[in-house]
């Protein structure tokens, strides 16, 4: 059993006062034996408290996992080795030969592991940018670009449907807008949109690229591969972004009915994310952004729109050509420019975004059609919200031009449908009967009489005692619907109350 370090202690003080183990041990209240062990592993420069190494049946085979571990280059399985070494002769178990194979692998590491250095970044240097999968819309996937600025821990995600050039051109814009300038460098890693190959592992980057951050006053640069030095960050922004936005069984997020509502989602999860404190800086990014862009770069007026495709101007239509076939935009971009490109079977429409949350004139993604051909125009109603009917019949709107009229429709809404469905279905003396309305309205107050009209409406009634028939009606009753309703108390129905004593006859009784 190994002494405690107060007993020890006691042990080494009495040899060195005696010189003698004997004497040592009657001093201490231990055992000669003990005592000579103890001051033997002291002379030795060795660990008391350190348990010597026992001889074990695998230390003959030794030399073999060093070797295969070696060779293997610490990729080798223990199950594998184990199986060589029965072949050899070893008669242990799979445990033993698992320690062994463990305590190798650790060893040989501990040459040849890799030192990390501690990124420590600057002020107005560094952008990284990656992409991540997102949640999946109507069956369809969508990419999420995630931005971190690497100082201030400043995040950005904005979801797209690809990572084509063009799309990763308008969320840079976006980006770089949204922290209110352009660092020195924008760092990411080595996708075909930046990197068109490898040359003696020298990244050869695409022109498209180079202009784009010329065009900002940025250095496009890439990272080595599996670098966790320049690439930790934005990879850890993008799995936190994929775990709160991406619906899974673990945040049970309910899934997107739109692309606009990923959209406001993930630009919530960005208000969130950089108001509240970080590990790391103790602050909110918010805060260490509005130091950082003292140091960050004036961005351009205009965006850059080389790789965004081609020019087209929105007509008062709210449309754009294509190829000899009309397309609609969203509302607010009519007499200005946006860009149009061909991705797939789609076309995609970018413009200027006026939303404060993707910064002001960024570009954005308004949206995407499918590719037609002349004569069948591509033309969205939801681009048309004043014109509910979409290409169907347009519901009348009531505009009084006579002080008759004023009166009548000042009446409520009830007036308005009961103006539009008499002239729908051909009532005559239609004046003459609003002229009743305005002056009921003025004996029974204008609230009782507009819902009667609304009624009057809804049931049809237009002849010329039925709007003084409902009126008295919802005099008597303070509510429409407070009538009787109908239940089995009231009903007329025949119940089977006298089927109750049927087989309940007193005994005796056959009359």
């Amino acid at each position: 059993m190994t002494k405690s370090g107060m007993e020890l202690m006691e042990i080494y003080e009495a040899y060195d006062l005696t010189g003698c183990a004997w004497s040592a041990a009657q001093l201490a209240g231990c055992d000669p034996k003990t005592v000579r062990r103890y001051v033997a592993i002291r002379a030795a420069g060795g660990n008391p408290h350190q348990p010597r190494p026992r001889h074990k049946a695998i230390d003959a085979f030794l030399a073999k996992i060093e070797e295969k571990v070696d060779r293997s280059k610490g990729k080798i399985r223990a199950d594998v080795v184990h199986k060589d070494l029965v072949a050899m002769g070893f008669s242990g178990s799979e445990r033993t030969t698992r320690r062994a194979v463990a305590e190798v692998k650790t060893a040989w590491k501990a040459g040849r592991r890799r030192v990390y250095r501690p990124w420590v970044p600057e002020p107005g240097m560094w952008l990284q940018w990656d992409w991540g999968e997102g949640p999946r819309i109507a069956g369809r996937r969508t990419q999420l670009f995630c931005a971190w600025l690497a100082w201030s821990r400043f995040r950005v995600v904005i979801p797209a449907w690809d990572q084509t050039l063009a799309t990763l051109t308008s969320c840079l814009d976006a980006a770089l807008r949204a922290l209110g300038g352009a660092p020195t460098y924008l760092l990411t890693d080595n996708p075909k949109t930046v990197t068109i190959e490898h040359i003696a592992r020298v990244a050869v980057r695409h022109p498209q690229m180079v202009e784009l951050g010329r065009h900002y006053g940025c250095v496009v640069c890439t990272c080595e591969p599996f670098d966790p030095e320049s690439k930790g960050g934005v990879e850890a922004t993008v799995k936190i972004a994929k775990a709160d936005l991406v619906p899974t069984n673990a945040n049970l997020r309910a899934a997107y009915a739109s692309f606009a509502e990923l959209e406001q989602a993930c630009a919530a999860w960005s208000g969130h994310i950089n108001g509240r404190r970080h590990r790391q800086t103790h602050r909110p990014p918010i805060e260490m952004l509005a130091e950082e862009r003292a140091r960050l770069h004036v961005l351009p007026a205009d965006p850059y729109v080389l790789a965004l495709g081609t020019e087209r101007l929105v007509g008062d239509d709210r449309t754009v050509r294509w190829g000899d076939v009309r397309y609609s935009v969203p509302p607010g971009h009519e007499g200005h420019t946006v860009w149009c490109r061909v991705h797939g079977e789609e076309l995609v429409i970018v413009g200027r975004s006026r939303h404060s949350e993707h910064g002001p004139r960024s570009l954005r993604e308004l949206w995407r059609h499918r590719l037609s051909v002349p004569g069948r125009p591509q033309i969205v109603d939801a681009h048309y919200p004043e014109h509910d009917g979409g290409n169907g019949p347009k519901a009348p709107r009531p505009r009084p031009q006579t002080k008759a009229e004023q009166a009548f429709l000042a009446i409520g809404p009830g007036a308005q449908a009961w103006l539009i469905e008499a002239a729908a279905t051909g009532v005559v003396r239609i004046r003459v009967k609003m002229a009743r309305a305005v002056e009921l309205a003025r004996l029974l107050g204008a609230a009782r009489v507009d819902e009667a009209l609304g009624l009057a409406a809804i049931n049809g009634r237009f002849a010329e005692a039925d709007l003084a028939s409902i009126c008295d009606h919802l005099a008597l009753h303070e509510r429409t619907g407070s009538g009787t309703r109908i239940d089995e108390a009231h009903s007329a129905q025949p119940g089977t109350a006298c089927w109750a004593a049927f087989g309940n006859t007193v005994k005796g009784d056959h009359s």
